[in-house]
């Protein structure tokens, strides 16, 4: 990039807020997903929304490129720079503007954290019930780009389920502002619905809206093994079919239990093939009777081992031991890739048999966890980079396992999003008149494609769009049909 124009940028944002060290830009050319990373021209802490404005202005006008961030938690590639690029980073945008308790709103800015949010409305009896594994840092900014997920989207729902509106930047610098408070409006096109799930690809978020609902008065953790993988899959069928909706069914295998038992030394049970961790909340009366149930449809699928949290510090410990899946996995190998095939619920038990089924036939070694009462799966291939051979394995696997997600009816992504490391497998997801669609919607709002190019769809080549790639060269899994 020209000296003069960091120059401009440095003058936007004012120096104590731009950074272009070699260290600084280290630290912003990376995220959670493994293999993929490349080094901004800078990287900006913007103070307002005219900064932003101006400088996605300067953008357009100079052709380059801006990555807005967060906390970087992702596991897409979705804030990984691009060739000629700065990176907006909005995590000091942290405030909560204002809880509304008698329209159950907060409003917040994007830099929130996530755990952070949660704990200051349940001390006023209130619930923001999504909860991404990297709550306590990852910021709902991030959370709304991503339409984040959670281990209670079964009950609750994700992300987009508790956004009323938003108030954003447009790539070309206008200011936008979606949705309110009132609990119906639909009044034109949805573009909560388009901008929510969009990958910083459409615009940057200044404000968001969020509803919140009252807090659960009380809650039963239950864990349960299995000596055989596919009654743990039958008994979630079960449990959703029996009419009763747990808080979260969560499913963990021999190798991710084994990983988090030598992580969090909690008694996990490692001979088993299986466990399950589910939480049924609510009412006092309904919460004991849906656990009753539940355990009993439990036994009934051959449940070997049985233990009931007694309190809250054992529950919290229970959730706490899940939610460390992938770091614990994380420290097998050198190399840890996290994904999230998604199918209908009702297919779950056969698709934990192709993870399997995966895993033997390439060789190669896949912890698999996720939610399972909502059909989201983690398959996670340890491995190890440097070994280039054992990475086409792997990639390999995932494709196999990807293609038959999509032939349950399911598809390549329930969480993490598309972003770089999935984009060569959107078309077999969506079609290819969802992937023009797409396109459409892009190149109208983003007409120079300055903002977060190359993520979700490649749009017409670009001398600039050359982007990071170990995970792009990923090989053609339509093979495998």
């Amino acid at each position: 990039m020209q000296p003069f124009i960091l120059e401009k940028i440095k003058k936007i944002v004012g120096s104590e807020h731009y950074y272009d060290s070699p260290e600084d830009r280290i630290s912003y050319s990376y995220d959670g997903t493994p293999m993929l990373q490349q080094l901004p021209e800078a990287v900006v802490f913007p103070q307002n929304n005219e900064q932003i404005s101006e400088l996605l202005h300067l953008a357009n006008k100079e052709k380059f490129s801006i990555i807005p961030r967060g906390a970087g938690t992702g596991l897409s590639g979705g804030s990984i720079p691009v060739e000629n690029s700065i990176v907006v980073v909005m995590t000091k945008w942290n405030k909560i503007i204002e809880i509304d308790i008698a329209n159950l709103t907060a409003l917040v800015e994007p830099g929130m954290v996530t755990g952070v949010l949660q704990k200051e409305v349940e001390k006023l009896g209130l619930f923001y019930p999504p909860d991404p594994g990297s709550m306590n840092v990852c910021t709902i900014g991030g959370n709304v780009a991503e339409n984040a997920g959670g281990l209670r989207g079964l009950k609750y729902g994700v992300t987009k389920n508790y956004v009323l509106g938003v108030e954003m930047i447009l790539p070309t610098g206008e200011f936008l502002k979606i949705g309110g408070k009132s609990v119906k409006d639909v009044a034109g096109y949805n573009l909560k619905d388009i901008v929510i799930g969009s990958e910083g690809t459409l615009g940057i978020f200044t404000k968001i809206l969020l509803k919140l609902i009252p807090l659960p008065t009380r809650s039963k953790t239950i864990t349960v093994n299995f000596k055989k993988i596919i009654d743990s899959g039958k008994s979630v069928a079960d449990i959703i079919s029996s009419r009763i909706t747990p808080s979260m069914v969560e499913f963990l295998d021999n190798t991710t239990m084994n990983c988090v038992e030598d992580y969090t030394k909690i008694g996990l049970d490692r001979n088993s093939e299986a466990m399950l961790l589910i939480e049924v909340d609510g009412r006092v009366s309904s919460v004991d009777e849906d656990a009753e149930t539940i355990v009993s449809i439990l036994k009934k699928n051959n449940a070997a081992q049985i233990r009931i949290a007694e309190d809250p510090t054992e529950a919290l410990l229970l959730k706490t031991a899940r939610r460390s899946a992938f770091s614990a996995l994380a420290r097998r190998k050198p190399t840890t890739i996290l994904e999230d095939a998604t199918v209908p619920r009702s297919e779950l038990p056969v698709m934990i048999e192709k993870v399997r089924e995966a895993a033997s036939n390439f060789n190669v070694a896949i912890g698999n966890f996720g939610h399972a009462g909502d059909g989201n799966l983690h398959p996670t291939c340890l491995t190890d980079e440097r070994d280039s051979v054992e990475i086409t394995r792997a990639h390999k696997a995932f494709g196999f396992i990807f293609n038959e997600a999509i032939k349950l009816g399911g598809t390549i992504t329930g969480e993490h999003g598309t972003g770089l490391a999935k984009k060569d497998f959107l078309e077999s997801a969506v079609g290819k008149e969802g992937i023009e669609f797409m396109k459409k919607i892009k190149m109208v709002v983003d007409p120079n494609n300055v903002l977060n190019p190359g993520k979700i769809l490649t749009i017409a080549p670009r001398c600039e769009g050359t982007l990071p790639t170990k995970r792009e060269q990923i090989p053609d899994f339509h093979s495998h049909h």
